[in-house]
């Protein structure tokens, strides 16, 4: 199938606007490959302090049989239900290995937090910000510099771009990233959200409440909606950096035991292979245009928009929101999952799953098929399911969806558009995620109540202050501000208020969950308004109009008032707040650095 003229022009206008980047980057990444193994290379002490506390036929391996040695990054904690399988990879991983010849070591481990536990609280402040952090702890662990390739062992928000991040500056490897899949469907998420917005409105108290969320949340493995965590499996396998099929396979069982050792045959068979496929070539623009429209036919996270343009700046490539929005415009929605649907991923996995859906955007011409991968199949085999036969793997097409309410082909979407639009008007630049809203509920015109924080909302609503058309503008929740902690908890009052017939949206320099979308939010709004940008010029009263339409984002003055308008400072109060307690003042560097949301927030450049 020829490739679809907007998913080529994008992908051009990526390539020529990074090429000056893309150059010195591959540079870099060649010079780095072209030297000689680590343990032939370094000193000797250097080598004796690195294998110290292998046993002697894995020394024996590396120095004298020169058998590769395969580098793990490890984001196992038992805090994340995610990661909580991760624990027992290392050992399944380095006896594969053996298996093979070659030798694995656990290079490092990063931090891991689960945005569920510190949403609504000061410890989200340091969710967006932990994903430098992973990437710096992954260059930490690499930075030994003594492996001949890399597994990546991670699944959740941020710890996937974070480990990818890192990876990245380390291009001269052959990596794999090996994820741990989601846990049995608990409570249905549309039965939780009806708890929590019964929760919200005095309804239910907490004993009720608690045990709504304790049977949605019940087991190791991935939590079962398609947030920002689930996103990162699609993602990965558009790119091509698991082993095919891999992502949603349920933990604990053999077929996931199977796969994890096949990650540690898929590393070393690129190590020794002719082709040279390290993560730096394997991340090229087109395999990031890959990912864009995975996400987008996917309906996945908003925090992509961050995350991805993060990613694309490690290998020396720039994005913008400006493809995200011409590629959505092409890109036809094939999968509804909650948020954007009913169905959670396991009955995503049952339909079909990324199998389905990426073979449905080749054939229909829109990713690249001519792409590197892991694996020597190309992309084209991360169409097919894995499944044992006996003790042998094997992977067969995913054949056409056994649920068109789940995932439909190509020729019959959901939505002929990826459901993301940029926003763009006298209150800066946004993006809205459109995919899970009701189609009259595109459009909101209505006055403002401005809020300098998610607590102050809370406190109007349960005062009864929202009874009406609002527009909730929620400022001082940037990456400069406070390092822009997800605003998920605005969900379920927002959407009481919805429910009860009222246009309501949210407009916020912050970010929403990845399980979010019921209600209109314009999110990542910038310049932030500590920054001073235009959230810090608006007043209650002003009349706001979101447009998914027409993609704009305005206050409705005349322009000479509004321009005339000074910005209100950040209030000392607040930003003093911000940077004291819970480690936060560890972060302040982070929040003075951070680029903005469209820049990928990045600490680092």
């Amino acid at each position: 199938m020829k490739l679809h003229p907007t998913v080529d022009a994008v992908t051009r206008r990526i390539r020529e606007r990074s090429a000056p980047a893309r150059a010195d980057y591959l540079q870099r990444l060649d010079a780095a490959a072209a030297r000689g193994r680590g343990a032939d290379r370094m000193g000797c002490a250097n080598v004796a302090h690195a294998f110290a506390g292998l046993p002697a036929s894995d020394k024996f391996k590396v120095v004298t049989e020169r058998a590769p040695n395969i580098g793990i990054v490890n984001a196992y904690n038992d805090m994340l239900s995610a990661h909580t399988p991760l624990g027992a990879y290392p050992e399944l991983i380095k006896a594969e290995a053996r298996r093979h010849g070659a030798t694995a070591q656990v290079a490092g481990g990063v931090p891991a937090m689960c945005d569920g536990v510190t949403q609504g609280t000061p410890g989200m402040e340091l969710s967006l910000f932990s994903r430098d952090v992973i990437a710096m702890a992954t260059a930490v662990a690499l930075s030994h510099d003594m492996f001949d390739a890399a597994l990546m062992l991670g699944v959740c928000d941020k710890i996937v771009p974070g480990l990818l991040i890192g990876a990245l500056h380390f291009g001269h490897l052959p990596t794999v990233f090996v994820p741990a899949g989601p846990m049995p469907s608990g409570l249905s998420n549309n039965e939780k959200a009806k708890v929590r917005e019964q929760a919200a409105q005095g309804l239910v108290g907490r004993e009720a409440l608690l045990a709504a969320e304790s049977a949605a949340y019940h087991a190791p493995g991935t939590c079962t909606f398609y947030g920002t965590a689930n996103s990162n499996q699609m993602l990965l396998e558009a790119m091509g950096l698991h082993v095919p099929g891999t992502a949603f396979v349920a933990p604990g069982g053999p077929l996931r035991e199977a796969l994890t050792r096949e990650a540690a045959r898929t590393a070393l068979g690129i190590t020794r292979a002719q082709r040279f496929a390290p993560i730096g070539r394997v991340v090229d623009e087109r395999a990031i245009v890959n990912a864009l429209v995975a996400l987008l036919a996917t309906g996945g996270s908003t925090n992509h928009l961050i995350h991805w343009v993060a990613v694309a700046r490690s290998a020396g490539i720039t994005i913008d929101w400006d493809d995200f929005a011409a590629l959505s415009d092409v890109v036809p929605l094939l999968s509804r999952v909650y948020p954007n649907g009913s169905a959670d991923v396991n009955q995503f996995q049952a339909a079909g799953g990324t199998g389905f859906v990426i073979r449905e955007l080749l054939d229909a011409g829109l990713m690249h098929e001519d792409v590197l991968t892991v694996r020597t199949g190309g992309l084209r085999e991360y169409t097919r399911e894995p499944a044992l036969e006996g003790e042998a793997l094997r992977w067969h097409d995913a054949g056409a969806s056994k649920d068109e309410s789940i995932v439909r082909p190509a020729g019959r979407p959901f939505s002929a558009t990826g459901g993301l639009r940029l926003l763009q008007g006298n209150l800066g630049r946004s993006v809205i995620k459109v995919s899970a809203i009701p189609d009259d509920r595109h459009v909101i015109e209505a006055p403002a109540r401005v809020f300098d924080s998610q607590e102050a909302l809370h406190q109007a609503f349960k005062a009864g202050e929202l009874e009406r058309d609002v527009v909730c503008v929620v400022r001082w929740q940037g990456p400069q501000a406070n390092g822009m902690p997800e605003l998920h908890k605005l969900t379920p009052p927002l959407a009481v208020l919805q429910g009860k017939g009222f246009k309501v949206a949210l407009v916020t320099d912050g970010r929403m969950s990845g399980a979010s979308g019921k209600v209109p939010a314009a999110i990542h709004v910038l310049p932030e308004a500590a920054a001073g940008g235009p959230l810090a010029r608006v007043c209650d009263g002003d009349v706001v109009r979101l447009d998914a339409v027409a993609g704009t984002l305005d206050v409705l003055l005349p322009t000479g008032e509004w321009e005339a308008r000074a910005a209100v400072p950040m209030p000392e109060v607040l930003r003093a707040a911000n940077g004291a307690g819970l480690g936060r003042e560890l972060f302040a560097g982070m929040r003075r650095q951070a680029l903005t949301a469209e820049e990928g927030a990045c600490t680092w450049l």
